[in-house]
């Protein structure tokens, strides 16, 4: 195999031992950091055989742009919704059987942003939330092939939102303007107040229910953008995220 192939099929443990990256980071690092990670080779992978099989049943290419343009804004919806209510709400935590995915998935994540190696979704908590979701809603507007492409829409989204939060964290400032913002309210809800900006991707559902904030004027600073509220007589009551963490760096 090729220098040029090991350093892209680097596999996870390899790339959790490089997963801090340094200032002055680059598009390339960014990029090669983002198509190296395991999860989105596996993406990759996944889209591009449930495409295989939406297009083997040679299907209305009409519905499929229908299906394309309803996964786009439904995945916008379900990212702002699930970022808001469920990640950031307490129920998950207080239940013992889901209290080590929360943990995962938020917590450690809120706890240290620097550290890569919790920021992408670990593919057994994102395929299964797209398979249900995606595949009814395909099936009824074109049948088996567009159960198929409405699982490859979900899987290029979900990459693709991986990307934009990639980006947010690591030292790389993009050109464009939007980009930008988009950042800046990011790293806005993990360092000054978490009960706003929880679009990754879009602002629109954000400003639609009244949660966005450009400016740190614009919200007093948060005492639980690190925790999340999950600490004191909270902890207590629900130990099993506490139990899971380490006492020296609480996760």
């Amino acid at each position: 195999m090729s220098k040029s192939a090991r350093k892209f099929l680097v596999g996870y443990r390899s790339w959790r031992d490089n997963a801090r990256l340094s200032d002055g980071m680059t598009l390339a690092d960014l990029i090669h950091a983002y198509v190296s990670f395991p999860s989105i080779q596996l993406n990759m992978a996944l889209a591009a055989t449930a495409l295989a099989v939406a297009l083997a049943w040679e299907p209305n290419p009409a519905l499929l742009m229908l299906i394309s343009a309803i996964a786009v804004v439904a995945y916008s919806v379900v990212e702002y919704v699930f970022h808001r209510l469920i990640l950031h709400g307490s129920w998950l935590y207080r239940h013992k059987a889901t209290a080590a995915l929360w943990k995962r998935v938020h917590y450690d994540h809120h706890q240290d942003t620097s550290d890569l190696s919790v920021m992408f979704g670990d593919p057994k908590t994102t395929l299964p939330p797209i398979l249900i979701i995606a595949i009814p809603p395909g099936y009824l507007i074109a049948g088996a092939a567009g159960a198929a492409f409405a699982v490859f829409c979900g899987i290029v989204l979900t990459s693709v939102y991986e990307f934009f939060h990639l980006y947010q964290h690591v030292p790389y400032e993009p050109k464009s303007t939007w980009l930008r913002r988009l950042k800046k309210r990011h790293l806005a809800h993990h360092f000054h107040n978490e009960t706003g900006n929880f679009g990754i991707t879009t602002a629109i559902w954000d400003e639609v229910f009244g949660t966005n904030y450009d400016s740190a004027r614009e919200r007093p600073r948060s005492a639980n953008v690190r925790h999340l509220g999950y600490t004191g007589d909270e902890a207590e009551r629900f130990p099993w995220v506490m139990e899971l963490s380490d006492p020296g760096t609480g996760r």
